[in-house]
């Protein structure tokens, strides 16, 4: 039997909160019918939702509250102003210990700074970052920092490179990930001086990790490495291309067999393929960013996805909690390190 898992949800995160949050939880709660949910919001718009599916509402409590954080509030005036808000409610949850893992898709840049002044970091860990995982052609890359952090010198990098090494060995379940250093080019002397700086110190330390050095934007989607570094900003514009570039070929697929009576007729031979395709690269099925290195189970859903988007960010949070993600990652980070020296000492010279 599962063990109950409770999860505290941000219900008025989200360009269409509650409606979508709501039915996510619903979505989620087929597939997970073990969690429960904290549900921080407006009770006005939420009960209504929640009646028209008596399924969830013994498994949802909702706690009202009528402040928002709004999408383009300012993290530092959430800090001072927004404690009585839905989102601060939802992770103060997990820090208070009634929820072992939380989910919002409101302001990327308010929950961050949110959960890093209520959940605080693990040891020896300075920035979290925001980590996804991408579809590529050998089946799935992690990939961070994806919008934490805009800028990031060596130690940071260096930081991300455990973070997610660990990551992929003890959630993803590979017995040695390789790390790669997103880059202009593969040679030694191309890159920034940050880059160049971790990629030296990720060769010269005690460090057991498999580092492969630098790669390039293909070899994100081309499955090249297990894992990809790389500043908050550079990875934020490759997650959102990649985003552009499905809906585009989705759009242009739509055209081209609509654009003629042969072309509907192509269709009928080669949809099973094309749906295939069109799940495998579904952005919705990797919707949940998770923030690593936070001393709590946080979970960013994307502002703009649909209740299956939104249902699949809770799946991640309860991923996360059932592998005690957080504890794993304690140990391997204590682990990966002397008792001395820890990663951002490792790179500190290197700044």
């Amino acid at each position: 039997m599962s063990v109950a898992v409770t999860i505290s949800i941000d219900a008025m995160g989200g360009d269409a909160a509650p409606g979508i949050v709501v039915e996510g939880v619903r979505m989620a709660h087929e597939r997970l019918p073990h969690v429960r949910y904290l549900l921080f919001g407006d009770a006005a718009q939420i009960d209504p939702l929640l009646a028209r599916h008596p399924e969830i509402k013994g498994v949802c409590t909702v706690h009202h509250t009528d402040e928002t954080v709004s999408n383009d509030a300012k993290p530092s005036l959430v800090l001072r102003q927004g404690r009585r808000s839905s989102m601060w409610l939802a992770v103060d949850a997990v820090h208070k210990g009634a929820a072992a893992g939380v989910v919002s898709a409101g302001n990327t840049g308010a929950l961050m700074a949110v959960s890093k002044f209520v959940l605080r970091m693990l040891p020896g860990i300075d920035r979290p970052a925001i980590a996804g995982l991408f579809p590529t052609i050998k089946g799935e890359t992690l990939m961070l920092d994806l919008g934490a952090n805009v800028d990031c010198n060596s130690n940071n990098l260096v930081e991300f490179a455990v973070m997610g090494e660990v990551y992929a060995r003890a959630v993803l379940g590979l017995e040695k990930p390789t790390v790669g250093l997103l880059n202009v080019g593969s040679e030694d002397m191309k890159g920034n001086d940050a880059v160049k700086a971790a990629a030296a110190a990720l060769r010269d330390s005690h460090l057991p990790i498999s580092f492969y050095g630098f790669v390039e934007g293909n070899d994100i989607c081309g499955g090249t490495v297990d894992v990809v570094v790389t500043d908050g900003f550079t990875g934020n514009i490759a997650l959102k291309t990649a985003e552009g570039t499905v809906r585009l070929y989705s759009t242009l697929l739509k055209e081209g067999f609509n654009s003629s009576l042969p072309a509907k007729l192509g269709y009928l031979f080669a949809r099973h393929a094309i749906n295939k395709v069109k799940v495998r690269t579904d952005p919705r099925r990797y919707n949940g960013a998770m923030f690593l290195g936070l001393n709590g189970i946080a979970v960013k859903s994307h502002g703009g996805t649909d209740a299956f988007g939104f249902a699949n960010a809770i799946g991640v949070a309860v991923e996360l909690v059932t592998h005690g993600y957080n504890e794993r990652i304690r140990k391997e980070f204590d682990r990966l390190k002397p008792p001395e020296t820890s990663a951002s000492q490792l790179a500190a010279g290197t700044r």
